[in-house]
């Protein structure tokens, strides 16, 4: 398991604030986090069960956390309100409409989100890529119906590319995390990546939509149902990371800086 963002997006994860860079800092582990590594240790196993057993132990996910106070605070309001309010909006979602047509939400969603993945593989100089990606939209939008399907799939050249991102280019240019985040909602991130999201955000042809034709009263919808169908993946991450973890927001903290330093070495 961070220009102008509208109040929903946020609210349902596809936005961030821009954040300001700063200066990266060595990172120290407080007692109470060095007592819960030790725990794990002793134990002979990791502390996080994820669904596929791959999540290292805490201390294999460090990063600079000098506001883990406030970090903790927004983990546990963010936790109540994913468990009261969006969890239940997340199960609705999925017993009102059937696997297949989630799939297909899901397929025009990432189809119209080609420009993300371009820049950045053309910025980080993924020429190759870029042009698999630009086949795969063009595959999707034609014999795809606008997106609904994915016969890029059945193309062996076409098929697996991976996703890029702002926060992924960022990455590769040699720019560090610099601190932990916990954002409203949102949830982990750090300030290269907030950076990164708010960048995604930018290059999403929904934002252009609302900004330069000022069709908030399409777009804002849009953009909810977006967040909606991409929650039970978000939970199935977010409960791989932290259901059975000793420290939930050591866990989810460790699994970030995993995941985000997998996405960068692909």
């Amino acid at each position: 398991m961070k220009t102008r963002i509208p109040l929903p997006i946020v609210v349902l994860g596809l936005a961030a604030p821009l954040l300001t860079s700063c200066t990266s800092a060595s990172s120290k582990k407080p007692a109470s986090e060095a007592a819960v590594v030790g725990s794990a240790k002793s134990n002979g196993k990791s502390a996080v069960m994820a669904e596929d057993d791959d999540l290292d132990e805490y201390s294999a996910g460090s990063i600079f956390d000098p506001l883990q106070p406030l970090n903790r605070v927004t983990f546990w309001v963010n936790h109540q309100l994913y468990t009261f309010l969006l969890r239940p909006v997340s199960k609705t979602y999925e017993k009102v409409l059937p696997k297949p047509v989630r799939t297909c939400v899901s397929n025009v969603f990432d189809n119209v989100r080609f420009p993300v993945r371009f820049v950045n593989d053309t910025l980080q100089a993924e020429f190759p890529r870029a042009g698999q990606e630009t086949g795969r939209f063009v595959v999707n939008s034609t014999l795809g119906v606008g997106g609904l399907f994915r016969p890029s799939d059945q193309f062996p050249a076409l098929a697996d590319v991976p996703a890029a991102d702002t926060g992924q280019t960022l990455a590769k240019w040699g720019i560090d995390h610099g601190f932990y985040l916990v954002l409203p909602v949102i949830g982990p991130t750090s300030v290269r990546d907030g950076v990164g999201l708010a960048g995604d955000v930018a290059l999403n042809p929904l934002t252009w939509v609302g900004i330069f034709y000022g069709a908030l009263a399409w777009t804002l919808p849009v953009s909810v149902a977006d967040g909606v169908r991409s929650m039970p993946d978000r939970f199935g991450t977010y409960d791989a990371a932290t259901q059975n973890a000793l420290d939930r927001y050591l866990a989810l903290r460790s699994a970030y800086v995993q995941h985000r330093k997998m996405v960068a070495e692909k």
